[in-house]
């Protein structure tokens, strides 16, 4: 058996249920799990992120979820310096632990390192925001689309602080981000197992669909609705909030509203899958298969 620690990674698109699989993985293994689910960190974002209910749990310590105020902004280097020592105090104390999330820019960030990107531009950043304030996130990204297509594809394009980082890097430096952006290995310090939700892409998006309603029954509504003062800051500048925001302005009906935040995330989705897919190492498995991931978690783990 390797003396090395063990890290167990449950990656997968929204609504695929990998936070339920992380949980009953951490109960079985008796140990803590990590959230890398970006739009999770906020405390007073809970229906419209679908932050798991503490019975979801199981019982099981999760950390970072619902730890930052609105106001604050989270990077994946911050995620990844905040989260290294919570890794090593656990598996210094249980040989293992769970990292679930469906960001790969925050997996990576933990399981990589970071490619070393210029320094913020104050200025240039400003501008940015500035123009996304007064004609929209449309217009950045058919910039971002001429200055750097293989970014464009691969963004959460429904994510403006990602999407003006990106245009900051093309701009700052002169070249595309994509071209340097690097393959960096693993972290060779703790043995990695990777295990992607596998379930077809059309349950995938019946799974969407409900999950929305389901949000709506619980009152995402409402939850927007006093958010709304903050719809500026990062945190609220995505799928779910937008959307409704958007309503709240007159924009939209609320029935158009909510076909958008199902249409918005399983567009999300499909970009997760896309990046879970180009990497060989992930070992998809069906989320209801738990008992064949233990097995095969422990059976790597006496190897």
């Amino acid at each position: 058996m390797s003396t090395k620690g063990t890290l167990v990674v449950i990656g997968g698109p929204t609504a695929s249920g990998k936070t339920h699989v992380a949980a009953a993985l951490g109960k079985h293994f008796g140990t803590e799990v990590i959230s890398a689910d970006s739009r999770q960190f906020y405390r007073h974002m809970r229906i419209g992120t679908a932050r798991p209910a503490e019975d979801e749990l199981l019982g099981v310590p999760h950390h970072f979820l619902g730890h930052l105020a609105i106001e604050e902004t989270w990077s994946a280097g911050a995620f990844a310096r905040a989260a290294e020592p919570v890794l090593q105090r656990i598996l210094a104390e249980h040989g293992i632990a769970v990292l679930v999330g469906g960001s790969g820019l925050y997996i990576d960030a933990l399981l990589k390192g970071l490619d070393p990107l210029p320094a913020g531009q104050t200025d240039l950043r400003e501008r940015l925001q500035e123009k996304f304030k007064l004609i929209g996130l449309e217009s950045l990204l058919e910039q971002l689309q001429h200055l750097d297509p293989p970014t464009y594809e691969r963004i959460d394009r429904n994510n403006p602080h990602r999407v003006i980082r990106a245009l900051e890097i093309c701009l700052a430096t002169g070249r595309p981000y994509s071209e340097q952006r690097t393959t960096p290995k693993d972290r060779d310090d703790v043995r990695i197992i990777r295990v992607a939700m596998d379930l077809p892409r059309t349950g995938l998006y019946e799974r969407i669909d409900a999950r929305v309603d389901q949000m709506m029954v619980d009152g995402l509504l409402e939850e927007a609705r006093a958010l709304f003062s903050f719809r500026d800051h990062n945190a609220l500048r995505t799928v779910g909030y937008t959307e409704l925001f958007a309503h709240f302005d007159g924009q939209l009906e609320l029935e158009a509203a909510v076909a958008l935040i199902k249409q918005h995330t399983r567009n999300y989705a499909k970009r997760q899958m896309t990046w879970l897919r180009r990497d060989n190492d992930w070992r998809p498995m069906a989320p209801a298969n738990t008992a064949e991931m233990i097995a095969a978690i422990e059976a790597l783990r006496a190897s």
